[in-house]
């Protein structure tokens, strides 16, 4: 009997999976394989609450297998010996496996392409299987990928997306191939306590209910930070617990601005692969180099504390921060606040953001969290490097009545009103009610700072 092992990355999921699909066509049996990769834990990146989530996933992955007839094999160690191990096990004839973006990902691709063809046994890299389109489908004239969101949403939109697939009904697995115990998620240290649930199950329950009720005014109310009124599929998205492609095709079906926009959110997230697929270095480096001379860790550490902790006295970024540690998740508008506040009041390197949000983010990977710190700190593809956002307006724009920074600063729930963003300007005797620090910097200071470092003017 012909054998195939389908190695699962980002791509946790039976649902439109394109290598599980080509694997069940060309071979009687396969080995769904799962790696608890010693390179992954050695680079830094993995989190307790990423730990966790993946947890989940691999649980219902495993239950999803069992019900089909099969079951998810794990193993720990090195990729590349842990699946020619398996390979061996299972006498397999090839691997099936979706594309990363990373460079680590094309260094894993080539090493395993290395190793298990010297043993005689073929490797099928699948393309749009965690983005939507493939990194390098559509390219500007003179260039290996777009440098400028708009031009690429444009040729994007344009890109007739691969068909989705049907879960398969039966995936025979062989018995003799040896796997760890699924992990669980009450075995992992250090969770935020308001960490979602993760799985396939769990993400297409929320992406069905996205498009059945959540998307249709996402146009309207997207940035509305107190609403709550975003997919929240960043997760799923980011382990493949839900498919890109379905997520886009489901979302167009719906129709509509809320759609509309919905889907061009999607694009930013092809957008940032793209982009590190064609630049790695940018995961470290700045994309565009504005000679920045940020303020060392050493001058500004306790500011990056506050800023941290969510004590900088300024209410919706303390906010933000807040539901970050909580949730492990935190609202797009607040991070693009908080990210703003860091890189450009605060005048700190947009590297030491980035690596805190990968510590609590789960849904935190290297193309959207690093590339979106460099959008925001201007050394990225933002056509407006400069720009500063201004925490007491994006509150009372995006927050008007204040209810959200209520919600994660309890100790102004007793201010009503929109005052809540400016309790400095507060009565002494009133003032004093408030056991919330004073603003970490002033505003203006900040601004002049960041304009004279970056030469704007």
């Amino acid at each position: 009997m012909s054998t195939a092992v389908v190695l699962f990355t980002s791509d946790l999921r039976l649902h439109d999976h394109p290598p599980l699909r080509a694997a069940l066509k060309a071979c009687d049996r396969v080995v769904p394989l799962f790696v608890r990769d010693d390179g992954i834990k050695a680079a830094g990146v993995r989190s307790p609450n990423r730990d966790a989530f993946l947890a989940d996933c691999l649980a219902d992955l495993d239950t999803g297998l069992r019900a089909r007839g099969g079951r998810l094999v794990i193993r720990s160690g090195g990729v590349v010996d842990q699946v020619c191990a398996v390979a061996r096990e299972a006498d397999a004839d090839e691997l099936h496996m979706a594309a990363g973006v990373t460079a680590y990902a094309h260094a894993r691709e080539a090493r395993l392409r290395s190793a298990l063809e010297r043993e005689g046994r073929r490797v099928y890299v699948h393309d749009a299987v965690i983005t939507a389109l493939a990194p390098g489908a559509v390219v500007p004239s003179g260039s290996d990928h777009f440098a400028v969101f708009t031009p690429y949403f444009r040729r994007w939109s344009q890109e007739e997306l691969r068909g989705t697939l049907a879960a398969p009904r039966a995936v025979p697995v062989p018995e003799d191939v040896r796997s760890e115990a699924v992990p669980s998620r009450k075995d992992v240290k250090g969770v935020s306590e308001g960490l979602a649930a993760g799985g396939e199950r769990e993400g297409r329950r929320r992406l069905s209910a996205w498009l059945r009720h959540g998307i249709v005014r996402y146009d309207e109310t997207h940035d509305d930070l107190a609403g709550d009124a975003t997919s929240r599929l960043s997760p799923h998205l980011h382990f493949g617990t839900v498919s890109a492609a379905e997520t886009v095709h489901g979302a167009r079906r719906a129709g509509g601005p809320g759609a509309e926009a919905f889907v061009r959110q999607v694009c930013w997230r092809d957008f940032h692969h793209q982009v590190l697929a064609a630049r790695p270095a940018a995961a470290t480096d700045d994309y565009r180099d504005r000679h920045d001379r940020w303020r060392s860790e050493d001058e500004a550490g306790d500011e990056i504390e506050a800023w941290k902790g969510g004590h900088t006295g300024y209410p919706v970024i303390d906010a933000a921060m807040r539901q970050l540690r909580h949730e492990g998740w935190m609202h797009n508008r607040g991070r693009l606040l908080t990210a703003s506040f860091l890189t450009k009041t605060l005048y700190v390197d947009w590297r030491v953001g980035a690596a805190h949000f990968l510590e609590f983010l789960v849904d935190g990977d290297v193309a959207n969290n690093q590339l979106n710190w460099q959008w925001v700190a201007g050394t990225g593809t933002d056509t407006r490097p400069n720009r500063v956002l201004n925490p007491v307006r994006q509150g009372r724009r995006h927050d008007p009545d204040g209810a959200y920074v209520r919600r994660w600063v309890p100790e102004l729930a007793g201010l009503e009103g929109a005052a809540v963003h400016e309790p400095w300007k507060l009565q002494d005797r009133e003032r004093a009610r408030f056991d919330y620090p004073e603003p970490l910097v002033d505003l203006d200071h900040g601004l002049a700072r960041f304009k004279e470092a970056r030469g704007a003017g």
